[in-house]
């Protein structure tokens, strides 16, 4: 029967191949992360990826960029009505009840609170409809009447910036459902290599970017481990211009165990506020990525 660190590593294998379609058991609300242990590997891997963003080209361009660091869609003030309409829109249960309109313009413009602005392609409404809702599922749905192109706040990884949204009326709402009508800036190609060595327990790739306080100090990300270890945990290295996460499991040992994947949301919390920083994966050397992994 396969160790419990090789199933582990295996499992991760499969699920980066699968592009996420596996299933992971998603447990926690960004508790406190387990104090790692001393991992030499892991904090020189984590030295030499800050060392090749330092200055580089990617990191040039991702500070150009835009990269949502938040939830592209917002839901309306007084959602939700009833727990039919809530169960509707964690399964993206919509249907639409009327005509969508065309974009009056082809570009929107990105503005953040900090200075600067870049002008994107702007996403048609009915584009941004089918990314929000599968559509035709049984069960409750919540209906959809029409949009107009406005505007809506979103954290960024340049901090708050307004950025052009399809205001989406849902039917028995009084606000509207808003999704950004631009889409994120292709990320740059890394200055390293992801991580090729040492098991999965010395250094692992993060599931994905849960999401950051609006202070910048504190990150929440899902971080994945087997089901016979104590958990995972996340160091933290910060230098001028970035801050590096390096994802472990604590607690492991070998022999038989079941080859089940598991992930849990931690908080960290960098020494000052995130800033413009970028925030790398340790592991992949690239920037963690938000959203759904």
């Amino acid at each position: 029967m396969p160790t419990r660190t090789a199933q582990l590593l295996l499992a991760l294998i499969l699920l980066a191949a699968a592009g996420g379609a596996a299933t992971a058991c998603d447990s926690g609300r960004g508790a406190q992360p387990r104090t790692p242990r001393h991992n030499p590997v892991a904090e020189a891997r984590a030295r030499q990826v800050a060392e090749a963003w330092e200055g580089s080209e990617a990191a040039r361009a991702w500070r150009k960029g835009y990269y949502p660091i938040g939830e592209a869609v917002q839901l309306p003030e007084d959602a939700f009505h009833d727990e039919a309409d809530k169960q509707a829109h964690e399964s993206r249960n919509f249907a639409l009840r009327g005509r969508l309109p065309t974009a009056a313009r082809k570009n929107g413009l990105v503005r953040w609170q900090s200075g600067g602005s870049l002008t994107l392609p702007l996403m048609e409404a009915q584009q941004a409809y089918e990314v929000v809702t599968r559509g035709g599922g049984k069960g409750p749905q919540l209906p959809v009447t029409g949009a107009k192109l406005g505007e809506m706040t979103l954290a960024t990884s340049r901090g708050p910036a307004t950025v052009p949204a399809w205001l989406f009326t849902v039917d028995g709402y009084d606000t509207p459902l808003k999704r950004a009508a631009v889409r994120p800036s292709e990320p740059p190609t890394p200055p390293i290599e992801p991580f090729a060595e040492g098991s999965s327990a010395t250094l692992q790739a993060l599931r994905q970017l849960v999401g950051t306080a609006r202070d910048g100090r504190s990150v929440t990300v899902a971080a994945a481990h087997g089901a016979c270890d104590d958990g995972p945990a996340v160091d933290v290295l910060e230098t001028g211009g970035s801050v590096l996460l390096s994802a472990s499991v604590v607690g492991t040992k070998d022999g038989p165990c079941t080859g089940q994947l598991l992930s849990e949301r931690l908080t960290v919390k960098p020494d000052r506020p995130l800033g413009d920083r970028v925030l790398l994966d340790a592991f992949t050397g690239r920037p963690a990525a938000y959203g759904r992994p």
